[in-house]
């Protein structure tokens, strides 16, 4: 949340957040989340979706929220907070429209993510897991973004937006605030608000998923390198690098069996277990 001179303060929480759900959102949400659980064998399972669901309407997990993931499951309200507050991907205070997250990790890093970071940040005046003053943006410093072929790399609500550089970064949080159509470098043809995202995370499509494409020309070098040297050798030679098959060896013999030796009479003692008395080892006298 933002107080009154623009500084993120997560220690109130909105007053429509915790005032129950009118009568219309409510029954939304439990028809929603009753298709959510009907996909589960065990109701309990779907308490991830759910708390994605909950996001989807209320832009954080809101307490009441957790309360209402806590009735249809089962459960009670500290076991549903506690798995809210293991994943990042869970906000425990309002989130901005839409989350900004900054690759810093060690590829992106060396590519100019930090210079990102501190510049975008700056730019923005809020640092990670704040939230302008407008209630717009939400700058998060992210450990990687799985596109290391594209480093470094910015997302904006998990859309990558490849190769960038602060001035680059500036513009996109820039015409995110405007109100601006952004159009992501691949996957979807627009950046969704965070609670749009939220809903298609709780398992409900938005028909999105199949717009662009998913992996573009650096991703794919590898493969066309690989392919291109298995295209260039002749069968004969195929045929030369494949191992050859070897026959097992047998199996060595197992060892013959001896009989034990009889136990001696006595066990040592640690007196004499060094130092054996005189005499030992000779023939006992009938």
């Amino acid at each position: 949340m933002i107080s009154t001179d623009g500084s993120p303060n997560y220690g109130v929480v909105p007053s429509s957040d915790t005032d129950a759900y009118s009568a219309d959102v409510l029954t939304s949400l439990r028809a929603d989340a009753a298709e959510v659980i009907a996909r589960y064998p065990q109701a309990r399972s779907a308490l991830l979706p759910l708390l994605h669901l909950v996001q989807s309407v209320d832009g954080f997990v809101s307490p009441r929220g957790i309360e209402l993931c806590a009735d249809l499951l089962g459960l009670t309200g500290a076991e549903v907070s506690g798995v809210a507050t293991f994943y990042s991907q869970y906000k425990r205070h309002p989130n901005g429209k839409y989350t900004i997250g900054v690759c810093t990790n060690t590829l992106c890093a060396i590519m100019g993510g930090d210079e990102i970071w501190d510049f975008v940040s700056a730019h923005l005046g809020i640092g990670h897991d704040e939230t302008t003053a407008d209630g717009l943006v939400t700058l998060e410093r992210i450990e990687c973004n799985a596109a290391c072929d594209y480093a470094p790399v910015v997302m904006a609500n998990w859309e990558f937006f490849d190769n960038q550089t602060p001035q680059s970064t500036r513009q996109l949080v820039d015409d995110l605030r405007s109100g601006l159509s952004v159009t992501p470098t691949r996957g979807a043809s627009k950046v969704c608000s965070f609670k749009e995202v939220s809903r298609v995370l709780a398992g409900f499509h938005d028909g999105l998923a199949d717009e662009g494409v998913g992996a573009g020309p650096a991703s794919l070098e590898g493969f066309k390198v690989a392919r291109a040297q298995s295209a260039t050798k002749t069968p004969a030679a195929k045929e030369a690098t494949a191992a050859p098959r070897t026959k097992a060896a047998p199996a060595a013999k197992a060892a013959p069996k001896t009989k034990a030796a009889p136990a001696a009479d006595t066990a040592p003692t640690t007196d004499t277990l060094f130092d054996p008395p005189k005499g030992a080892g000779k023939a006992k006298k009938k």
